[in-house]
């Protein structure tokens, strides 16, 4: 048995736990980048410079939610092209995503860099703060393609069972962001713009790197003939990758809308609102890794032809979720205080500790939720049954925007957070009767 092929052949539980870790380190690593810059422009620069980021974070989510959408779609590809040792299909399906999603990318780049100041104001950002957060897309999306590149290489690494590869460039780009964050804004002054050429350097120097290594691992696979773009993989690749970036995104998406309605609060509640979000993207981590650990051994397993070992291990990823639940629970409950002021400072309003707090307080009790929606997503990502989780992330996205548009003029801010269990208990449910039909398990 090839040592990377443990999803089709080790105990369930622990062949997802191992694939998993890994995933979840480079997932941490992942938010450190703009974790970093919303900590350091925080402490250094002021609390408006942190809601400057953090207005502009909504934006830039939705284009990672794409990018990392669109591994994940492309991944499934590869993982059954690898799980069948059809190493010419495999090749192809690489270089088509890398190629496809690399034009995307340019437009997308192209699009977000001319309209990031009428994008602004249609998200109602505070005047305040607007021509930082403009200042700070512009340079983010100069540097789009490089984050393309990372994460689609990323997800064919987790697709041919090497996760530690990621994880491995992740910790020293974001290291290296780290040390470009500290010398451009606390050292040179730079401020915002610092930290947004920071990101930029350090991910663009990662997927270089990423892409190289990736050449050598293909190149040791014997193929007697592959292509550089096949018109059949790229058909093939949109059908999953659609519906992938929908799953992905919906977050996002609603992150965004809902980001002008917490904008009409002032940017005090808005630095509140955008540690108490940051925190929460970190302690999805977890969650998203278990769902897209699922999406793999799924396709594997069942291009092997090994239906059941997805249902055991669907089981086992119920128990993952729920221990890192109560983690994250106790984290946020008992240092809920500490961790919204590594964002703010001594400095900050109490309007802002108040509002990251309560923000932290309310979700610590939830992300169990989102955990089993993310791995019964992820069971249905992997067998190609798209429909249905497409359908339960697009409720979860209606419920979440609709509510907080309604809710919120007449309770508050806190109406933003309050929908958010809601919306996943919804999207949760939606899947879980999809998943119970077994129509994944003819898809492979």
């Amino acid at each position: 048995m090839s040592d990377r092929e443990y999803l089709i052949h080790d105990v369930p539980w622990k062949a997802l736990l191992v694939f998993s870790l890994p995933m979840m380190l480079g997932n941490l690593f992942q938010q450190l980048y703009t974790m970093t810059d919303s900590v350091i422009v925080g402490r250094f620069v002021g609390e408006k410079a942190l809601a400057a980021v953090g207005a502009s974070y909504s934006l830039t989510s939705v284009f990672i939610a794409v990018a990392i959408g669109g591994g994940v779609g492309s991944s499934v590809l590869v993982s059954r092209a690898f799980g069948s040792r059809r190493y010419d299909e495999l090749k192809t399906a690489v270089c088509t995503s890398l190629l496809s999603f690399l034009v995307l990318s340019l437009l997308l780049s192209a699009f977000g860099y001319a309209f990031s100041d009428g994008i602004m104001r249609l998200l109602n950002t505070p005047e305040d703060i607007h021509a930082d957060a403009v200042l700070y897309l512009r340079i983010y999306f100069l540097g789009l393609p490089f984050l393309f590149m990372y994460n689609i290489l990323s997800s064919v690494f987790n697709a041919l069972g090497r996760s530690r590869i990621p994880l491995y460039f992740l910790i020293f780009s974001s290291l290296l962001n780290v040390a470009l964050d500290l010398l451009m804004v606390a050292v040179l002054g730079q401020g915002i713009a610092g930290a947004a050429w920071a990101t930029l350097i350090a991910q663009g120097i990662s997927a270089c790197f990423s892409f190289a290594v990736l050449m050598r691992t293909l190149s040791g696979m014997e193929s007697a003939r592959s292509r550089i773009f096949d018109s059949g993989a790229f058909g093939r690749m949109v059908v999953l990758a659609i519906p992938s970036i929908l799953q992905q995104s919906t977050v996002s998406i609603g992150m965004m809308l809902v980001q002008s309605v917490v904008n009409g609060f002032g940017s005090q509640v808005l630095a509140g609102y955008s540690a108490g979000m940051r925190l929460e993207n970190i302690a999805t981590v977890p969650m998203v890794s278990i769902g897209n650990a699922m999406s793999s051994y799924t396709a594997q397993n069942l291009g092997a032809r090994n239906e059941e070992r997805v249902s055991i291990g669907y089981r086992s990823s119920y128990w993952m979720v729920l221990f890192f639940a109560v983690v994250i629970c106790l984290a946020f409950e008992l240092f809920s205080v500490p961790l919204v002021g590594m964002f703010i400072g001594g400095s900050g309003t109490d309007l802002a500790y108040g509002t990251g707090v309560s923000y932290l307080r309310f979700m610590g009790w939830f992300f169990a939720i989102i955990g089993f929606k993310m791995a019964t997503d992820g069971v249905l990502r992997g067998s190609g049954d798209v429909k249905v989780f497409t359908a339960a992330n697009l409720a979860n996205l209606g419920t979440r925007v609709a509510f907080s548009f309604i809710l919120a003029p007449v309770i508050g801010v806190a109406a933003v957070w309050y929908i958010v269990p809601v919306g996943w208990l919804i999207n949760w449910g939606i899947s879980f009767i999809g998943y119970r039909r077994g129509i994944w398990r003819n898809e492979g």
